[in-house]
């Protein structure tokens, strides 16, 4: 009798023990920020909730380290169960060996199939194999401020290249006022932006080549769209915005001092916060001398370490942030746009006035056309580092437009594309 009782007791306690036992899930953002960080607690505190015995730790880095901690832990085996992995981090990643295959979960999750264009794509980049589950699409639209433009008698936002450069330059007075908001610091994103609007046929595939293959900085449209965006530096903008990142831009903008700005989506929670309604409206990015402008479609995303011992735990967890309440709530905060399309019918902010340049640009493939940059390609975390120091080179009028061109050139002739 005394060894029933034993063995009942005991089988109570192996029970217990299992029904509540605990998971720790450790989870690091990239994109930290005190506002953010306090978004993503919340979408937290509602998934320990549901899930008693689980919790989440996340890390936030400083937001200027938070990709080198990411590569230095991945790279360690440092425990961690969820990542977070922007496009350009994406490939690092995987040719480390670091990101679990996510194919089995994603094929089977009901939230892929009302993903809108693109972000299938988006998370097969590398291998045509999904390495990450999308949370947010990032895609650069123009920014201006109407009071400051009216005070110089322009209504509307500049519909071209050609035109925004006027605009600009005519309300330069080099002193308390200018016109284009420039990004000195990690520029890649914008001088691509302005120079690939000179062309007509950049191949869709991979923005640094045309349609016939060829690398798009032998072709003398390059140089005259680079000269151009040089010249929205010296001729429209501060001389110190030679080392302005996000943070100097947006301040600029909130300001006044330069009421013209091409930003992401993630822009406007900020300029929401900073700015009363209406100050500042969205249009689509200016066209170029071709007729068309090439933005790109950004995406950031969660991964599994390959070495989680929760990987299931750490999905059930993704699938939960990419509920619609959850993500349409993270979206809306944070400002950024989302992955599922039932978001944009489920909740009016998405169709507001604020979202308008968007709007117009999806509207519009043909005249606005999303281009992917080659980020599957082993070099692509050296580029950004290597076109950054030559667009300061060129600033300060150390290198021509023509030498810059051609290591650009030489630079993708070396790898490949």
């Amino acid at each position: 009798m005394k060894k029933i009782l034993f063995t009942t007791v005991l089988l109570c306690i192996l029970l217990s023990s299992v029904l509540f036992s605990s998971t720790t899930l450790r989870m690091i953002q990239v994109f930290s920020s005190p506002e953010r960080t306090k978004i993503i607690e919340n979408i937290i505190d509602k998934f320990e909730a549901a899930n008693p015995g689980v919790t989440v730790e996340l890390i936030s880095p400083p937001y200027e380290t938070a990709v080198s901690k990411v590569n230095i832990m991945m790279s360690n085996e440092e425990p961690l169960d969820i990542v977070e992995v922007s496009d350009w981090l994406l490939s690092g990643l995987v040719s480390m060996g670091s990101l679990e295959n996510m194919e089995r979960y994603i094929t089977h999750s009901e939230q892929a199939k009302y993903w809108v264009d693109g972000v299938v794509e988006a998370a097969r980049t590398v291998d045509d194999t999904a390495y990450i589950m999308p949370n947010a699409i990032y895609v650069k639209t123009l920014f201006y401020r109407p009071d400051v433009l009216e005070k110089y008698n322009i209504v509307g936002a500049p519909r071209s290249m050609g035109e925004m450069m006027a605009i600009c330059q005519y309300i330069t007075n080099g002193k308390d006022q200018y016109g284009f908001t420039y990004r000195g610091i990690d520029p890649v994103n914008f001088m691509d932006l302005v120079l690939c609007s000179f062309f007509d046929d950049i191949d869709p595939a991979c923005m640094y080549k045309t349609a016939s293959g060829k690398i798009i900085f032998e072709d003398s449209r390059a140089l005259e769209g680079l000269k151009f965006y040089l010249d929205l530096y010296h001729k429209t903008s501060p001389k110190d915005s030679i080392s302005w990142g996000f943070d100097e831009q947006v301040n600029s903008f909130v300001s006044g001092l330069t009421p013209i700005l091409f930003q992401d989506p993630d822009t406007t929670a900020l300029l929401n916060y900073l700015l009363t309604n209406g100050v500042y409206k969205t249009a689509p990015l200016p066209v170029g001398p071709g007729g068309k402008v090439y933005p790109t479609f950004g995406f950031g995303g969660w991964g599994i370490p390959s070495y989680s011992k929760n990987k299931d735990m750490a999905w059930k967890f993704i699938e939960f942030f990419n509920l619609p309440e959850n993500a349409a709530y993270f979206c809306k905060q944070y400002g950024a746009l989302p992955v599922d399309s039932r978001i944009y019918d489920q909740d009016p902010y998405f169709s507001s006035e604020v979202f308008a340049g968007w709007a117009e640009m999806f509207a519009d493939p043909e005249t606005y056309q999303i281009t992917a940059y080659p980020i599957d390609n082993e070099v692509w975390g050296e580029w950004f580092r290597f076109q950054g120091d030559i667009q300061e080179r060129l600033l300060m009028n150390r290198m021509t437009p023509e030498k810059a061109l051609q290591e650009f050139t030489q630079f993708w002739k070396d790898a490949g594309i």
